[in-house]
């Protein structure tokens, strides 16, 4: 073979395999991504946030979402979520995919854990209660919000009801988001947290069960307090019947840090995951659309803290010790306008028997683009 032949042989070769992998992209392409845009803003006016205390502020909340996605040939389709805050940092960022069989998986940070589908699911005009006051129910694994990859399967219909599973893990579930690249500042009293949730929808009647686990990895010593002594769980599960313009809804909470310390003494407010002992919860909502543009509701929640203190000294402890909260509710919309309110009444906050009792109450005005 003289060069010539040589140079015209290896030039069709060279096509070939061009065509070829032309042809391999295209099979494998993806379609025309899509992205968007949207926002809102609140300005709220909060007062009473504190017992005895009548002052007054006004607050703005804003925020900005970049969402967006594409499919694949095979019917894979991928989204993504990012949102900034007031200060446009990220607060959240997410990215899905989507199998057309297999269910899908969602990789990110602050948002996407199966948590925020099931704490505090009960009917609500406004906020969750949590909103006015730090509720127990309300940080549910949330020490699997950042870091974490979450399957949810596809949802199967059983004799008329539908049902969807979800299951998430994170290698280190000390709650702290990670850049693109980077990797968990290291936490040497926790290690990977686990979650798993099912959801059993029919007609009305909507049920959620969750649970949550992280390891803690710091060996208990029997003469030091604050120490770590089994692995932490959380769990919640809920029930919501919806009938014409009324829904109600009952929920159960737990949360066990697995943290021995010192007992609390009388008169000192309590904090989940910090305090020794466990925490229980229940809330009760019903709430009303009294058309398509205004609702109203009523939460009533009760948790319970319960040091585990049961020697003869309990006495100078605050042992069983329940923080209470009322909640009525208003909302009106008006297309992108909203008009807002609460208000909330707390006795014994943050479980403190001796704590002056709350009164929170909150109007906002909201914008959506």
């Amino acid at each position: 073979m003289n060069t010539t032949q040589k140079e015209y042989f290896m030039n069709n070769i060279k096509k070939i395999g061009l065509t070829a992998l032309a042809g391999s992209l295209v099979t494998l392409g993806s379609h025309a991504g899509e992205m968007s845009v949207s926002g809102g803003i609140n300005t709220t006016l909060k007062f009473g946030v504190g017992g005895g205390n009548t002052s007054r502020s006004l607050g703005a909340n804003r925020h900005v979402s970049f969402s967006g996605g594409g499919e694949l040939d095979n019917g894979t389709t991928f989204s993504m979520s990012t949102t900034l805050t007031d200060t446009y940092s990220v607060s959240g960022s997410s990215t899905t995919i989507t199998t057309p069989s297999l269910g899908s998986f969602t990789l990110g940070q602050s948002n996407g854990s199966a948590s925020y589908m099931y704490d505090e699911e009960v009917p609500q005009a406004y906020e969750q209660v949590s909103d006015g006051k730090q509720t127990m129910a309300n940080v549910v694994g949330n020490f699997m919000d950042n870091n974490h990859v979450m399957y949810t399967s596809p949802t199967f219909d059983l004799m008329g009801a539908s049902i969807t599973a979800h299951l998430g893990y994170s290698p280190q579930a000390s709650d702290t988001a990670v850049a693109d690249g980077g990797s968990v500042t290291y936490d040497a009293t926790v290690g990977a947290g686990k979650e798993a949730g099912i959801t059993i929808a029919y007609e009305g009647l909507k049920v959620g069960a969750y649970g949550a686990e992280r390891d803690r990895t710091v060996p208990y010593t029997a003469t030091a307090t604050g120490n770590y002594q089994t692995d932490e769980f959380n769990g919640v599960w809920y029930a919501t019947y919806t009938m014409g313009p009324v829904s109600i809804g009952y929920s159960e909470s737990y949360l066990d840090a697995g943290v021995t310390s010192s007992i609390e003494t009388v008169n000192q407010a309590v904090a989940e995951r910090t305090a020794g002992g466990i925490f229980t919860g229940e809330q009760m909502s019903i709430a009303f659309n009294v058309n398509d543009n205004l609702s109203i509701s009523y939460t009533m929640s009760e948790e319970t803290y319960d040091t585990q203190d049961d020697v003869a000294t309990a006495v100078t402890t605050d042992d069983d010790v329940t923080e209470s909260i009322d909640a009525i509710q208003v909302a009106y919309s008006m297309g992108g306008m909203s008009i807002k309110a609460y208000n909330m009444e707390v006795s014994n906050p943050d479980q403190d028997d001796n704590a002056a009792d709350q009164s929170v109450t909150e109007i906002a005005l909201g914008f959506a683009f």
